[in-house]
């Protein structure tokens, strides 16, 4: 079987989008399938060509078995609505148009965040008389809405026309959450083509070592507890309440026994970095996008890991991906995301869960975690255990076998 992948986000790119389809595709391809993934060139999320790569119209290369194709894109950092539709549109235009030129393909998936991708695989299964699968990944564009990046307005009303347009033309569906699921079916979505695929781990990659010498050293962490965050620094993440604990606990213990780590960059970090330096908050250590290779070296240094985004009932249908990495490297949770991840959290016993956006109780929650050792060491010992439940092999092999069956369909 040939698969065609349409991603605007792939390695060297580390964000969520570009890990999952990479270990899937990686894992297809092990199975004897030929992939091809047609994306641009690396730039997420600085909006910046990564090194070696150039924007032109074409370029290819291997990676792992996987059939790259890149193509030009107009390239903005994550901020401004306006600059990301255009970065959106122009994907969607070169990536249909590479993609057509790719022969002798069974199947076609396109992949959010945003649905552009997906109106691309669309158009190429039209083109190409082929199914074509829908990896949904969040609800756009409501996450719009959710983090007040738009105000209501006739255009979102006109995207979400799109959205559901999308839904029903789609083959099959495969969504990241079954919270999504819900949603598409109360929206009218046959719930038979809705398949769920969770976020996973590469449990060979993410998995328990001792705190990185080098970095201790050179982050001054020796004897310190670091509560760390790695993503995307967006409007969706709320991270000023990261700041506000930072403050917090340093007034509560009235020592210098906790370290914040944000690592990432987005939207809002110059905003971050600026409020820590006007306001005096020393105990907060910003780092900037690392390597894939880099990004296991920084989680080795938390003590307790930070999950965190806005309040907001649209998130209580995601489940970040991160906190299955934490579980593979033994790492706790400090969770401040309510609903289905929430439940995975608590289920698994592998971390606290915190209301969010509010910088008190993560500030417990942190204290707890450092104080009470019985727990502490419970929730490290049961992070392995449930990695496994989320092993991004097992999964990439149920996600294949959806393909099997779309691909055997008629257009």
């Amino acid at each position: 079987m040939h698969i065609l992948f349409l991603t605007d986000n792939f390695p060297p790119e580390v964000n969520a989008p570009a890990s999952r389809t990479f270990e899937h595709c990686k894992e297809w391809v092990k199975a004897g399938h030929k992939v091809t993934v047609v994306t641009c060139a690396p730039n997420f999320p600085k909006g910046r060509v990564f090194d070696g790569y150039a924007n032109k119209l074409i370029q290819r290369e291997e990676m792992a078995g996987i059939h790259v194709v890149r193509v030009w894109s107009y390239i903005t950092a994550n901020e401004g609505f306006v600059k990301r539709i255009l970065d959106y549109i122009s994907f969607m235009v070169a990536g249909t148009v590479a993609a057509i030129f790719v022969k002798k393909i069974d199947v076609v998936v396109g992949t959010s965040p945003q649905f552009f991708t997906a109106c691309a695989a669309y158009m190429v299964g039209a083109l190409k008389r082929r199914p074509w699968v829908f990896e949904l990944r969040d609800i756009w564009p409501e996450s719009i809405r959710a983090v007040g990046a738009m105000k209501e307005s006739a255009t979102l009303d006109f995207l979400e026309k799109i959205e559901l347009f999308l839904y029903r033309k789609a083959s099959a569906i495969v969504s990241v959450t079954q919270s999504f699921r819900d949603s598409l079916i109360h929206r009218g979505i046959e719930g038979n083509k809705i398949d769920v695929i969770t976020n996973g781990v590469d449990v060979s990659r993410f998995s328990p070592r001792p705190k990185d010498v080098e970095l201790v050293n050179r982050h001054q962490l020796g004897n310190k507890f670091v509560a760390g965050y790695i993503g995307t620094h967006g409007l969706a993440h709320a991270l000023d309440t990261v700041l506000d604990a930072a403050k917090l606990c340093k007034a509560m213990t009235g020592g210098d026994r906790y370290r914040f780590l944000l690592l990432g960059d987005g939207a809002c970090k110059a905003a971050l970095m600026s409020r820590a330096q006007a306001e005096g908050i020393d105990n907060v250590i910003f780092v900037d996008t690392v390597s894939k290779d880099e990004v296991v070296r920084y989680w080795s240094l938390l003590d307790a890991s930070l999950i965190h985004l806005k309040a907001t009932p649209l998130f209580e249908t995601v489940i970040p991906s991160k906190m299955f990495e934490c579980m593979g490297m033994t790492i706790p949770i400090l969770h401040g995301v309510q609903g289905e991840s929430a439940r995975i959290i608590e289920q698994e016993r592998v971390g606290l869960v915190f209301e969010p956006q509010n910088a008190k109780a993560l500030c417990d929650g942190l204290l707890r975690l450092d104080q009470d050792h019985a727990l502490y060491a419970e929730l490290k010992a049961n992070g392995p255990k449930g990695a496994k439940n989320y092993d991004r092999s097992i999964l990439a092999h149920r996600m294949l076998r959806i393909l099997e069956r779309v691909s055997l369909t008629r257009v």
